[in-house]
């Protein structure tokens, strides 16, 4: 049935900007799952941003549902744990009844909000984040969408990197979750069919203040580079600060996790030379018009995960659009929305979208980090970004192969 138009309802006090009081008896929510608070917290604000700009773009050019309904976020913060964001989930689906969910961040905070309360309750996730192979086979009644390629594919492109760049020898130390453990099985096994050798690969529990019995182990195997597979504001900042102050290892590298500005505030130049990937955009139509949007908005378009959020909250919204705001049928919607044949929809294009589905004419949204052809299990495949500590601070190399 027909989505009930809500109050919007903050399911971790976290203020959504935008939206005054005399209008929020007709707004309906999109719930938006992030790890606002814990490992990846210096990530989240333009990763939250992205998501903002889409469902702002859509109120301003008219709203929804050819009524003007206005759409807002509900935001929960998931902590990146699995039971917080089974909590916050729980909340978004069966408190605020929100349409669609954007998230969540981590991958087991998603897995763990799938299974509790998204795939229960029929609402349709689109994670701009969780990269872990995990969730290809998750059973998720197609309703977990992801606008981030998996780690299937990013552990091969920093493998590739690294072989690529004349390292031979690796240590590697990973998060003990999800994200963690899948990441480091792919780069594992890409690496050594590249020729390298993996000489250790060892898990660390996240939230420790010390590392250095890890990092003990890890450098006594004599690898020439440590490559640390976790969250720059949890246990992957600490691992490299504590290396560096011991002069366990001289070269590092990460992936998308580690990809943040506190890195610098944590170990300052020592770090200089580290190498990471993170999910890129390839030079699509409506990069141009996303970055200019994003900039007005007061957020950095090129942040990590910012323009894939952008684009989850825009399909979102568009197939809530063709699908008349109701949930169930929104992940054939979404699909339809996202694939071709269609006239094309660039970021930002509302409008026009809206008049294509009045009319009953096929859309196909090309995003600003990605086409987003969603696969039997809602993956998508992307490009990478080649990144480089320098100054302290990761800097954009270009397009990593």
């Amino acid at each position: 049935m027909m989505l009930p138009k809500l109050k919007l309802a903050l399911a971790t006090g976290v203020a959504v900007a935008g939206f005054s009081t005399a209008t929020l008896a007709e707004d309906f929510t999109v719930g938006f799952l992030g790890g606002i608070t814990g490992p990846i917290e210096s990530l989240m604000p333009p990763i939250q941003a992205g998501a903002e700009l889409a469902i702002n773009q859509a109120n301003e050019q008219g709203g929804f549902f050819g009524d003007g309904s206005q759409g807002s976020l509900a935001v929960g913060d998931t902590g990146c744990e699995a039971t917080r964001a089974a909590d916050a989930a729980d909340r978004l689906v069966n408190v605020d009844g929100v349409a669609a969910i954007v998230g969540a961040m981590c991958s087991g905070a998603s897995v763990s909000a799938a299974n509790n309360a998204a795939v229960p309750g029929g609402v349709v996730m689109v994670s701009p984040a969780s990269t872990a192979p995990s969730l290809t086979t998750l059973e998720d009644s197609d309703l977990v969408f992801r606008t981030a390629p998996s780690d299937a594919f990013q552990g091969e492109v920093l493998a590739n990197l690294l072989a690529d760049k004349g390292i031979t020898s690796v240590a590697v130390s990973y998060v003990n979750n999800d994200y963690g453990s899948g990441l480091a099985d792919a780069f594992g096994t890409a690496f050594q069919a590249a020729g390298g050798e993996v000489l250790t690969s060892e898990a660390h529990e996240d939230g420790k203040a010390d590392y250095r019995a890890e990092l003990g182990s890890l450098s006594s195997t004599g690898a020439e580079m440590l490559v640390v597979l976790a969250y720059v504001d949890g246990s992957g900042g600490t691992l490299i600060r504590q290396a560096v102050e011991g002069g366990d290892f001289s070269q590092f590298a990460g992936a998308d996790g580690m990809v943040g500005g506190r890195l610098g505030e944590l170990v300052g130049e020592g770090a200089d030379g580290m190498i990471a990937t993170r999910p890129g955009s390839p030079d699509l139509p409506g990069r141009d018009a996303y970055e200019a949007a994003a900039e007005e908005a007061g957020f950095d378009p090129n942040a990590t995960f910012a323009a894939q959020s952008y684009d989850a909250a825009f399909l979102l919204a568009l197939a809530l659009e063709k699908n008349g705001g109701e949930k169930e049928g929104l992940n054939e919607a979404l699909r339809e929305v996202a694939t071709e044949p269609g006239e094309t929809i660039l970021p930002g294009e509302w409008e026009k979208a809206v008049e294509l589905i009045a009319a009953g004419e096929d859309i196909n949204y090309e995003g600003a980090s990605g086409s987003h052809e969603f696969d039997d299990a809602g993956d998508v495949p992307g490009v990478f970004d080649e990144m480089v500590v320098e100054g302290g601070e990761f800097t954009l190399v270009g397009p990593a192969s």
